[in-house]
């Protein structure tokens, strides 16, 4: 029995080791079929179109931009505790001159929030190119800090939170928005965020009204909104009447016919976060009347005369409002915002600091506007990219500019970053202090 059961086995081992060379003697023979398809493939296969100078040159920046980022880390690193160091010298000098402490160290007052939102509309990403959609995400940024730093605060909004500008926030950017207290993000579009603004501010936690809010809500009665001229971009057809359910949404934009006079409470507002160097005028507009909503422009040209256009960065518009809501009065907070490089001239009688080249601070926040104003260098469009041949002359004129342009973004990205790590210390040191409160109270 064992034996038969042997001699089967050792049958059955020699068939298989029959049938294997077949196998392998197959696989020898489909192998040069699948070469022969993969070459036949590749001869078919169209060749990579070349990559166009400007192409080339935009890749490389990328390139050592992403090889330098563990230097520029490490250089920020260093700039904290050199900072850090130097404040505690100037703290120990002025207590050895007979400072007062108390004053020294005096905490600054928190920011008190007002029913009052800011609204920023992210949702033209198809209208941007990379660049700009860096330098946009420059200006969100520099708007929280201006949001949080001022003696009034807004509920702050970021509609459109999706796409490019996202992933930008949670990769690049180190997912700093994360540790941001006082915002809120909104996928939807801005009537989304206004909805949901709408009830924050209706709230008990809604804020606390501000003088200016508190004469504005006094003489609503009076705040008439009355057209000063034609419509600036006619839209086909009948235009639409305004939604009521939406007649607390006012967009700001450059284009709207009516001019704003003051900050209403209980009110949304509405900032377009478009950079595009002014290609799609009226685009801000038309998204608004479309859709029935109030539009408004700020009164720059009742106070002051720019040599360019009155086009802002997104930052420089927020920081506008809050110094509004701080001062009531447009024209400081127009001479203190708008940057010198702009130039401006006072249309009121004033002092001579109020004419000419434009107010201190004027150049604060201006990474946004950067990213929206300045020669780009090599930066193309397709088509520009297509006539290079024709066009060595203008590429050559720019090329100085391209090295200036880019120690600006690596300026703007290391101070984006500083505020971001600040951002997030600050947040930490709140936390910190609310616990030690808690802690404190009596808990009988």
């Amino acid at each position: 029995m064992e034996i038969a059961e042997a001699s089967t086995t050792s049958g059955q081992t020699a068939q298989a080791d029959q049938q294997q060379p077949q196998e392998t003697t197959t696989t020898k023979t489909t192998t040069p079929a699948a070469d022969q398809t993969t070459t036949a493939g590749a001869e078919n296969a169209e060749p990579a179109a070349p990559m166009s100078k400007n192409a080339l040159k935009r890749l490389r920046r990328a390139q050592e931009w992403e090889d330098g980022r563990e230097d520029r880390k490490r250089r920020r690193r260093e700039k904290r505790v050199a900072g850090k160091a130097r404040r505690r010298e100037e703290r120990a000098e002025l207590l050895a001159q007979g400072a007062d402490p108390a004053v020294l160290f005096a905490k600054r007052a928190p920011a008190r929030l007002v029913p009052v939102s800011l609204i920023l509309d992210c949702d033209f990403e198809a209208y941007m190119t990379d660049k700009e959609r860096v330098s946009l995400s420059s200006q969100v940024t520099r708007c929280y800090s201006e949001n949080r730093n001022f003696k009034y605060k807004a509920h702050l909004w970021i509609s459109g939170w999706r796409g490019k500008l996202r992933e930008r926030f949670e990769t690049a950017m180190e997912s700093q928005h994360a540790h941001w207290k006082g915002v809120s993000l909104e996928e939807g579009d801005f009537l989304a965020a206004a909805a949901r603004a709408r009830e924050g501010m209706r709230s008990a936690e809604g804020g606390e009204m501000a003088d200016s809010l508190q004469r504005s809500a006094d003489a609503a009665a009076a705040n008439r909104w009355e057209r000063d001229e034609r419509e600036p971009f006619p839209l086909p057809g009948p235009v639409p009447e305004l939604d009521a359910e939406h007649a607390d949404v006012v967009y700001l934009t450059s284009e709207s016919p009516y001019t704003l006079e003051r900050l209403e409470p209980n009110t949304s507002y509405v900032i377009g976060g478009l950079v595009d160097k002014n290609r799609e005028k009226g685009l801000c507009y038309r998204r608004a009347v479309e859709r029935g909503i109030r539009t408004a422009r700020l009164p720059i040209g009742q106070y002051m005369k720019l040599r360019t256009r009155q086009i802002l960065a997104t930052n420089h518009v927020v920081e506008i409002m809050l110094r509004w809501l701080e001062c009531e009065d447009w024209a400081e907070a127009f001479m203190r915002v708008i940057p010198k490089r702009k130039g401006f001239e006072m249309i009121a009688d004033g002092d001579e600091d109020k004419t000419g080249n434009g107010g201190e601070d004027g150049d604060q926040g201006d990474q946004g506007e950067d990213g929206e104003e300045n020669k780009e260098g090599g930066e193309k469009n397709g088509e520009e990219d297509k006539e290079d041949g024709k066009k060595s002359g203008e590429d050559k004129e720019k090329n100085g500019e391209d090295g200036e342009k880019d120690k600006e973004d690596e300026e703007d990205e290391e101070k984006n970053k500083e505020d971001g790590k600040k951002n997030k210390e600050d947040g930490e040191q709140n936390g910190e202090d609310e616990t030690k409160g808690s802690n404190s109270q009596d808990p009988k």
